[in-house]
Formats: structure tokens, sequence, C-alpha cells
């Protein structure tokens, strides 16, 4: 039900977590990310908590290999799972159970992973990489996400209709840099590349308000939000 892109800018050092889903409300449970650490997405029969289980491994320096095998060994009903990590380096890493749902598969590409169930093609996750690894790497890396997940859904997407898409992107600090979603409609993506271009001229500016509001451009009421 879900198709997904995990991704860092060796740019930036930013991460960013990225899901499109025929279920509501995907991102809530499906995807995360930590400033410095990693990306994590949990999807198919999910369990939210394997995300902010998984990086707190990589806070305490277990690569993503190291991340999923341990989750392999201790998760509960690891067979319904299928869990994507990126570490600050090295490759990605993914789990799919014996029960990932309908057509499943996977791709690593150097800076990014993809996964999916109940997909329309199996080269779907193959085509989001691709769109990644070969987008501008001056871009930002929200940006490269929102290509690459169009590409995925171009490419087939899931079997049925999609409705909830959204993506988490993290920078240098503790809150998100990105933290867009959209829980229900016909076209999430398109609903969510409209969220994007809105958020994306204004999002440092924000940043900002909170280290350096001395510096920040205000919007309306000065200090409203």
């Amino acid at each position: 039900m879900t198709f997904s892109l995990i991704a860092r800018c060796g740019r930036t050092g930013q991460f960013g977590s990225a899901v499109v889903s025929s279920s509501p409300a995907v991102t809530a449970r499906c995807a995360f990310a930590r400033a410095g650490v990693g990306a994590v997405t949990t999807q198919n029969v999910t369990d939210p908590r394997l995300g902010p289980a998984a990086l707190d491994l990589l806070a305490r320096g277990a690569t993503a290999a190291e991340t999923v095998a341990i989750v392999q060994r201790t998760a509960s009903f690891v067979q319904y799972r299928q869990v994507t990590v990126l570490a600050v380096a090295g490759p990605g890493a993914v789990w799919s159970g014996a029960q990932a749902l309908g057509v499943n598969a996977q791709a690593v590409g150097e800076n990014s992973l993809s996964a999916g169930n109940l997909l329309a093609d199996p080269g779907v996750p193959q085509t989001i990489v691709s769109a990644f690894e070969t987008s501008d790497p001056g871009l930002e890396l929200a940006e490269r996400i929102m290509r690459a997940l169009e590409a995925g859904l171009a490419a087939g997407g899931e079997a049925g209709p999609v409705h909830s898409a959204g993506m988490v992107v993290v920078a240098t600090e503790a809150w998100p840099l990105v933290d867009l979603r959209v829980d229900w409609d016909e076209k999430p993506l398109e609903r969510l590349r409209a969220a994007w271009t809105c958020w994306q001229p204004q999002m440092y500016d924000y940043v900002n308000r909170a280290l350096r509001p001395e510096q920040a451009p205000s919007y309306g009421v000065p200090g409203d939000e």
C-alpha cells in the first residue's frame, strides 16, 4: 500500500523521509528522520515504534545494516514489516518480511533507498532511486525527493489509487526543516507539491525566527505564526 524514499544530501547534510500510500495519514506512522543521525521508514502492516527505535540505534553508532539486523532480531512480527534505514555514511539497508504485501521491491542508491509494497510494477523503487540520484545536487533535498516520488508515481506507483503523501526533512536543528503531509486526497502528491511550493521560499526564514529573530523578516503582524 506504500512506496517510500529515504535520502541524504551530501552538500548540506540534510536527511529526508517520504512516503505515498493508499492509506490515510501515512506520514505520521511511517516517515522518520533525525538531524545528524539518519532517516527511516517503517511500512507494510506498520509498526511506528520501529522508526524512533531505529534512529536511536543509529544515534548510538550502529550502521544502517547493523540497525536493520537488530530490528530483524528483536522486533515483534518482523515477517509483516518493511523497514528502510539510512545513516550518516555508507549505503542504506532494508528489511522486507516474508509477509510483505503484494508486489514488493526495494532499490538502494549511493544516498537514497526506496521500498514499496502492493506496487503496480516491481521497478518502481529503482525508478525512484534513479530519479533521485540523477537529480541536481544543488537543489533543496526536499525538491529532489519530490521529483523522485513523482517519477515513481509516473512509473505506476501503487497497484491502486493513492490517498496520502508526506515528507519530513531535517537539517541541523532538533525540529524538522520540512514537515508536510496530505492525509486524505484524490491527488495527494499534487497537493504535497503545492504545499512544498508554498513552504520552500520561506522555510529558512522560520529557522531564523527561532535562532536569529532580530534578522528574520516578519509576515503580517510581527511574531504572527
